[in-house]
């Protein structure tokens, strides 16, 4: 009568808890597959709890969704603590670390026969930080609950730019609003089912306060009045150019080429070199390249450009002639470069960008 989606269980191991430990044959879940109505709704799991045994990311049966962590905290890593940690400083998330999480992480769901639609791929939930104040705090400031700022995460991955809290500095307020786009991006583009919270597609703020549970204020209300009209129209730009292109298929990608060639994905180095080897580790790359040859949606092949460096990095296309349908250095993330195989591309620093092969290569 509701029409109810779904479900999504807090603290879900405690579901899956027997005698001997966490299970995903256990008596609740096998009475969810049975029946009727609930085998057919969506059914989202927190996998962790406090419990023995309670971190279960991955561990849940088929059909079930799960909250990625693993997502959230390489994208802060990578994008967030990238920008804090300077040039030549590692951001604590490698380049096989991102794509892994860009790319369904298989490790968590590949071996245990689940789609890449199962992970939820996040970076701001109900808990913590907003994606706004991830980038304007480097502290919690949770003083208005009464407990002496001690409540609520302390290692929040999150970097304030220069500032702590709010600011008319340009130079720290453009820094803010591209690496909140390019996290949106991310979330939004990668292989998974993306999570949004609330109010983030707006700008909005809780003044750093990361566990406003008992604030039924304005702290917690979202102030549709003073929304980021730029950052809600970049945000819808996302959503359908994700519903229009699906840019990674839910599927598992090989890595290996067709008859014809073509590989079904390809990462590479910015000077068009394919990336391997140490490559993959290496602690500062802040740089990569993403060629899909067989997308989900889109007709033909798309490449994805990543900077998250803080200077530009100049991107060596593949063969075919490209049209770029994303920016998200740009403040509604639309852009008209073009370029064909071989020129030279460059990405503006804390940005990455979608682009579309309209054309394909001479033979």
């Amino acid at each position: 009568d509701m029409h109810v989606d779904g479900f999504r269980f807090d603290l879900a191991p405690v579901l899956g808890r027997t005698d001997t430990g966490f299970s995903a044959q256990a008596a609740f879940f096998a009475a969810m597959a049975q029946d009727p109505v609930l085998s057919r709704v969506k059914m989202i799991a927190e996998p962790w709890d406090t419990g023995p045994g309670g971190y279960q990311v991955g561990g849940f049966p088929r059909g079930w969704l799960e909250w990625n962590d693993k997502f959230r905290d390489c994208m802060r890593r990578f994008w967030v603590q990238g920008a804090a940690a300077g040039p030549d400083a590692p951001s604590g998330c490698t380049r096989g670390n991102i794509v892994m999480r860009l790319c369904g992480s298989s490790d968590l769901f590949q071996e245990r026969r689940r789609a890449p639609a199962k992970s939820v791929n996040y970076v701001v939930s109900h808990d913590g930080f907003t994606l706004r104040d991830l980038v304007s705090y480097n502290q919690r400031h949770n003083e208005a609950n009464l407990e002496e700022n001690r409540d609520g995460h302390n290692d929040n991955l999150s970097f304030n730019c220069g500032v702590e809290g709010p600011s008319d500095d340009p130079m720290v307020t453009i820094l803010r609003a591209r690496l909140q786009r390019v996290l949106l991006a991310n979330t939004l583009l990668a292989q998974g089912t993306p999570m949004l919270c609330a109010g983030d597609e707006v700008g909005h703020t809780q003044n750093g306060n990361n566990n406003p549970y008992c604030q039924d204020n304005a702290t917690t209300w979202i102030d549709w009045s003073a929304q980021d009209a730029d950052l809600l129209a970049f945000t819808q730009h996302l959503v359908a150019l994700r519903h229009q292109l699906q840019p990674f298929a839910n599927k598992w990608y090989s890595g290996v080429a067709d008859g014809n060639g073509l590989y079904d994905m390809s990462w590479w180095n910015a000077d068009g070199t394919v990336l391997q080897h140490e490559a993959w580790h290496h602690a500062t790359g802040r740089s990569l390249a993403c060629l899909i040859g067989k997308p989900g949606r889109s007709t033909t092949p798309l490449l994805l450009l990543f900077n998250a460096g803080a200077m530009r990095e100049t991107f060596v296309l593949p063969p075919g002639q490209w049209q770029a349908l994303l920016d998200t250095s740009q403040l509604r993330g639309q852009s008209k470069a073009r370029g064909a195989g071989g020129m030279r591309l460059p990405v503006p620093a804390h940005s990455m960008m979608l682009l579309q092969i309209t054309a394909e290569p001479a033979p």
